[in-house]
């Protein structure tokens, strides 16, 4: 299946996540796999990151860190915005957010520097 990832929420965890495939040229997984944690596991979800630079003919198009922050965001303002509303949402909201702005702070310096969709740092 893949190796297991080890979460920061350890406690009441309905579902187990696996690293699969290989590590990619940043040193990071670009497949994982959340299944239940079943005597007889479902898989529920197969995420595929990019894999290679934007712009280059051999890479494999998925999704980015950003996108799956952007999914969180947008059910937790929706909590907040129904019977679910916590306190415990909305700093997990604010640090979100503040985790998508430091990837658009990074995607904004490699546009400036005109080194987007490379392998250049």
């Amino acid at each position: 299946m893949g190796e297991k990832i080890t979460t920061v929420q350890y406690k009441g965890n309905l579902n187990e996540v696996y690293r699969v495939a290989d590590k990619g040229v940043g040193n990071a997984y670009n497949e994982y796999v959340i299944r239940t944690k079943d005597d007889e596991p479902v898989e529920l979800a197969r995420i595929k990151f990019q894999k290679g630079a934007r712009h280059e003919p051999v890479s494999e198009v998925g999704v980015i860190d950003s996108d799956l922050l952007e999914i969180v965001r947008d059910r937790l303002k929706l909590f907040q915005e129904g019977e679910f509303e916590c306190t415990e949402n909305a700093m997990a909201l604010v640090h979100i957010e503040t985790a998508i702005m430091w990837l658009n702070r990074r995607v904004e310096d490699r546009i400036k520097r005109d080194v987007i969709g490379t392998h250049k740092k």
